[in-house]
């Protein structure tokens, strides 16, 4: 549902080798907070030059540090009052399967984040839906009808509150 503002659809890859110092940890935890903070606020913040802050952005992105800036649209908003996860556990012999699933259920209307996981289920699927009759329209159509598809539990979200502390 959120869109991500970059060059192209494609993930870059993580830099493995990249190392954060204190003030890239700093420039990542304000941006976590507020990803449209000017980059001269942001300089300032963390005490270094504006021309160095924008550099710093620069090669966050560039080494995968930073995935991306987007909107966080209350789906409420836009006609889908209800959201759920979804945890879905395939076929056994479905497993070679698990990176087209993976996209397939991405690309589905009112999908938010689809996570794969290690444990009983394979997958938890955070998606938004307008009523309990469209939720149940997605189970069934886009999951449970699917043969790839063992078993599927909805459970609903009544509150959700989002946590930004990553460095």
């Amino acid at each position: 549902m959120a869109s991500t503002a970059s060059k192209s659809d494609a993930p870059v890859p993580r830099d493995t080798n990249f190392v954060l110092d204190a003030t890239d940890r700093a420039i990542v935890r304000l941006m976590s907070d507020e990803g449209r903070m000017p980059n001269n606020s942001l300089a300032d913040a963390v005490g270094i030059a504006h021309s160095t802050s924008l550099g710093r952005v620069r090669a966050l992105v560039d080494h995968g540090v930073i995935r991306g800036f987007h909107a966080d649209v209350d789906p409420a908003t836009v006609g889908l009052g209800i959201q759920v996860l979804i945890a879905v556990r395939l076929q056994a012999d479905a497993r070679a399967n698990i990176g087209s699933f993976a996209r397939d259920i991405a690309r589905l209307p009112g999908v938010m984040n689809v996570f794969f996981l290690g444990g009983a289920d394979d997958f938890m699927i955070h998606a938004a839906a307008a009523d309990t009759d469209a939720l149940r329209d997605f189970v069934a159509e886009h999951l449970s009808r699917r043969p790839d598809v063992a078993n599927t539990v909805t459970n609903l979200i009544f509150e959700h509150t989002h946590s930004s502390a990553l460095a």
